[in-house]
């Protein structure tokens, strides 16, 4: 009796399998389903994740402006979107979120899917409106260090220079203050007074205000600290007006 067949697998090469391994993966995940609760649209233009508390844009900058936004101008559009927060379900403390709030968003089971603006299907929730761009900027970015997260692949890349372009989702939560607006000074932090020298602490003694006459000009202020040489002076020249004014009178 001869042996059974071996299995097709068997004969499959090691990328064939690891791309089998993948797919079987994939399937199960799908049949798994996404975990949670699913999210709420809540008909104003915002979306509530009821997992996690967020608040999400239903739109994301490219669709509202046509437009990507460079780091340094990104506040641009946060500041419209709080402005015209009537639009947006009336708040007005939207911000671009933290890479782990925008990673809520994407579905690492492969369930979840939406067509952005080029036609790809990326792994986010078909919930928010389709059309949008795939990336946002996230608050890991800044001026010394460009950071963008891509929601098709759920990974954040750093780039050499500030030349770089992005959409965003604004995401906001329930009690938080609303951002300060672009170009607004930040508040300066109190600095401790250093200690006065003693030169310093006796030139801070206030000084005696001169006496005034009448019509406002200063009066001399009398001297106290005559010596004893002066002193015995003043009183010759004194004794000699006496008795030249005696000698006048007769």
């Amino acid at each position: 009796m001869s042996d059974a067949p071996a299995s097709s697998e068997a004969t499959l090469t090691p990328a064939e399998k690891a791309k089998l391994a993948a797919a079987k993966k994939a399937e199960a995940a799908k049949k798994a389903g996404p975990v949670g609760k699913p999210l709420v649209d809540n008909g104003d233009g915002t979306i509530t994740d009821p997992n996690t508390g967020y608040m999400w844009k239903k739109t994301d900058a490219w669709l509202d402006m046509k437009k990507f936004y460079t780091w340094a101008d990104h506040r641009q559009y946060v500041d419209w979107v709080n402005k015209n927060k009537d639009k947006f379900g009336g708040y007005d403390n939207w911000r671009i979120p933290t890479k782990a709030e925008a990673l809520t968003l994407f579905d690492k089971t492969g369930v979840k899917s939406l067509v952005d603006k080029n036609g790809t299907s990326y792994p986010i929730d078909s919930i928010f409106a389709p059309g949008g761009a795939s990336n946002t900027w996230i608050s890991e970015c800044s001026d010394a260090k460009i950071v963008r997260l891509d929601l098709k692949i759920g990974v954040d890349t750093d780039y050499p220079g500030a030349d770089v372009w992005s959409s965003m989702r604004l995401i906001r939560k329930e009690g938080e203050a609303p951002p300060a607006k672009a170009g607004a000074p930040a508040p300066k932090a109190e600095t401790a007074k250093p200690a006065e020298t003693p030169a310093e602490q006796s030139a801070a003694v206030p000084v005696a205000a001169k006496p005034k006459a009448e019509g406002g000009a200063p009066k001399p202020i009398p001297r106290k600290d005559f010596s004893s040489e002066e002193r015995a002076a003043m009183l010759k020249r004194a004794k000699a007006h006496a008795a030249e004014v005696k000698a006048r009178k007769g």
